[in-house]
């Protein structure tokens, strides 16, 4: 990584990911100017893969519906392919206003080495957040979206389907509500050790607690679908965070789905919540996601950090349904 300077005025060379055919990704070069008065120059330390959404671009399969809506703020090319894509960058300010140079700052940007930005569209890494931990903010801002959309609250009996980075993080803040009992279910009884480690319980499907008051469904599977619906109790919330991409799953809404008037919400962090979106801005959301990575448990949520410039070889194992692997960090230096 690049020592930080005040202002440079040098064209410089930037690597970035590029998915460019299904399966298929490549490291290619790209002129970076220097940044104008209104941006900063980053030069990265750490991204992180998002698993579910990068495995759907990797495959091409993202809906020709969906195309405008999947856009990250700051991808490069069209979708579905070649694009540029990631969300959860962290890095140190090298070139901009003088009070940001040498900061941390976590941006919504793509895997890349070095990268001009908008001076608005970094967030300053609080204290106490180590800058690899940081990588899990866009997460956490998905995770606490949903906690505001379920209106969830003390004392309520609580399941999460589905043990990926965004269940557990769910998991994780729910498990902070005073009396509210939280449990993780997942079919990969390792995850076991991921929730102990959250403070909160575990169960396998068949042996999830029933009758809940919230139900969130993170697996994007069928079956956890259909897990999530008959955990729900009376009148009870699920909550359907998944995203199955261009594929489509039956729903069964049959049985008691009617009878108990379960009330099927979906929740998307492209929106702030309805109950905060009068008071809360995108930007004012992502600080408090920040914030809330200061608990050091939530690195049992970070795979060892694998190399910048071995990623193309990587990630089809990373994407594989069996890695296991919860956040992929990057390592650029």
């Amino acid at each position: 990584m690049a020592s930080p300077q005040k202002n440079s005025s040098v064209v410089q060379d930037a690597t970035a990911l590029w998915y460019v055919a299904p399966g298929k990704v490549a490291l290619q070069t790209e002129s970076l100017p220097p940044c104008d008065a209104s941006q900063v120059q980053v030069c990265s330390a750490f991204s992180a893969l998002s698993r579910g959404t990068e495995s759907l671009i990797f495959r091409g399969e993202v809906p020709a519906a969906e195309y405008e809506r999947m856009r990250a703020p700051y991808m490069g090319g069209t979708f579905p392919f070649p694009v540029k894509y990631g969300y959860a960058t962290v890095g140190q300010v090298q070139s901009g206003p003088v009070e940001l140079i040498s900061k941390w700052v976590f941006s919504l940007t793509p895997h890349q080495d070095i990268f001009n930005a908008p001076v608005g569209a970094v967030s300053l890494i609080p204290e106490g957040v180590p800058p690899m931990r940081a990588v899990l903010a866009a997460n956490m801002e998905t995770a606490l979206n949903a906690v505001w959309d379920a209106k969830v609250g003390p004392g309520d009996r609580i399941v999460i389907v589905g043990g990926g980075v965004v269940g557990c993080l769910i998991a994780f803040l729910c498990g902070h509500l005073p009396g509210a009992s939280v449990t993780l279910v997942d079919i990969n009884p390792e995850r076991s050790a991921t929730a102990k480690a959250l403070g909160v319980d575990f169960a396998l499907p068949s042996d999830a607690p029933s009758d809940c008051d919230l139900v969130f469904h993170c697996s994007a599977t069928q079956a956890g679908f259909a897990t999530a619906l008959d955990l729900a109790g009376e009148e009870a919330t699920v909550l359907e965070l998944s995203w199955y991409g261009a594929k489509s799953i039956q729903a069964p809404l049959g049985g008691a789905f009617h009878s108990r008037q379960l009330r099927l919400q979906s929740s998307q962090v492209g929106h702030v919540s309805a109950s905060r979106r009068p008071r809360w801005t995108y930007k004012r959301r992502l600080g408090a996601a920040l914030d809330m990575l200061k608990d050091a448990r939530l690195d049992v949520l970070l795979a060892e950090p694998i190399n910048f410039l071995d990623l193309p070889a990587k990630l089809p194992a990373i994407f594989d349904g069996r890695s296991g692997v919860l956040c992929q960090p990057i390592r650029y230096f």
